[in-house]
């Protein structure tokens, strides 16, 4: 509003001649003013004297103030709820909602930080960190083949790629491209008491046996059988079939060993298979020591449990199988990749067919064992609580 030429003083002495019986169109044309100037000055300052004038002044001044901060209160409350939905922790996020309030609200960029609670400095700022749009490219295609590895194996095999990277920037754009595997929950159960079991000490030492069970695309039901290696973590097989009995295992483990040889000890559990007259007959002429766990006590054969875990939440939840032939090329086909190319943390994420040519000994049927050489550590297990270190021993686990 454009300032008044006259004063509080002025314009009561004004009045005050026409009070005193000049014309109003004659101090009208005296002073300069128009008669509905006149009277809005009569209507406001009629009867009051100068005090009164300057007292009626500030007070009019201290109300358009407090007008004016209740506005700006009210349009800080608005802007405020309209980004409480916001989570404002990183800069990123409040550059986000100062832009927003600025072009949503149309206030500026100072208001809008003043509100927000952010450093111009700050918002202002443009990152010259480059987009690593390549490497963001390769992860993603890695993560769609392989969707249950998470950020550490995936590392691994971009290293192998010769992609070189801090794992901690590679964590970090393995979560801005939101490729967290979700873990998969299960019931918890009770635990006993638990007592450690002596770790073999070579390759082709003592064999863990275990099935697992799956459904075909027309619901028909398919067993498979996996044999594991305790020592090198090595699949040694994975026979899939609707049916697998005691025979079956006999002449299967009969393959095997006459490919790699026999091992000293066989670990499974209780089932009908294992316990059948096939298998004891068999163990006992082939002198191979088959232990059972303890009824109930899946943790005393931990490899294969281990084993059946990852095979179970990378391939089997992962694939529709429309028939048996395409199951068994399936895990044909995992099993070479298992022992090949992923890599196995307790290896020194090395895979299980390198670092048994790396580090693992063979153990032969006289006792002897060959190393072929290698710098990788071996897993080292915790000592026996009664006292015997002996290779063939394997206590009981619950």
């Amino acid at each position: 509003m454009r300032r008044s030429r006259f004063t509080e003083e002025q314009i009561i002495a004004i009045l005050r001649e026409q009070e005193g019986g000049i014309r109003t169109a004659d101090v009208c044309r005296k002073h300069g003013i128009s008669g509905a100037t006149f009277y809005k000055w009569k209507s406001k300052y009629g009867g009051l004297d100068v005090s009164e004038a300057r007292r009626l002044k500030v007070l009019e001044d201290e109300n358009a103030r407090l007008k004016k901060l209740l506005a700006e209160a009210m349009l800080d409350n608005t802007m405020l709820k309209d980004i409480a939905f916001k989570k404002m922790v990183t800069p990123a996020a409040r550059r986000e909602a100062v832009a927003h309030l600025c072009d949503t609200h149309g206030v500026s960029q100072r208001r809008a930080c003043s509100t927000v609670g952010a450093d111009r400095t700050s918002v202002r700022y443009r990152s010259v960190r480059p987009d690593d749009r390549t490497i963001r490219d390769r992860l993603r295609e890695m993560a769609a083949e392989r969707r249950r590895f998470g950020y550490r194996r995936l590392h691994i095999l971009l290293n192998r790629e010769g992609i070189r990277l801090n794992h901690k920037k590679l964590r970090r754009l393995y979560r801005e491209e939101r490729l967290q595997v979700r873990r998969r929950g299960g019931r918890k159960r009770a635990l006993g008491t638990r007592a450690p079991m002596t770790m073999p000490q070579g390759a082709n030492q003592r064999w863990s046996l275990d099935f697992l069970s799956d459904t075909l695309t027309d619901s028909r039901r398919f067993r498979i059988l996996a044999v594991v290696d305790d020592f090198t973590r090595e699949c040694l097989c994975l026979v899939a079939d609707t049916s697998l009995s005691g025979v079956r295992v006999v002449r299967e483990l009969g393959r095997l060993i006459a490919h790699r040889g026999a091992p000293l000890t066989i670990v499974s559990d209780n089932g009908t298979e294992f316990t059948s007259m096939a298998i004891l007959g068999w163990s006992q002429e082939a002198h191979i020591e088959w232990h059972y766990i303890a009824p109930g006590k899946p943790t005393q054969n931990a490899f294969i449990e281990s084993f059946n875990g990852r095979l179970r939440d990378e391939l089997l939840n992962e694939t529709l199988f429309r028939s048996l032939d395409h199951a068994r090329e399936t895990l044909a086909l995992w099993k070479d990749d298992y022992n090949t190319i992923r890599p196995h943390s307790s290896l020194g994420n090395l895979p299980p067919a390198i670092y048994a040519m790396l580090d693992a000994p063979v153990m032969q049927r006289d006792g002897t064992s060959e190393r072929c050489g290698g710098s990788t550590p071996r897993p080292v297990a915790s000592p026996s609580p009664t006292g015997s270190n002996d290779q063939q021993t394997l206590l009981p686990t619950g």
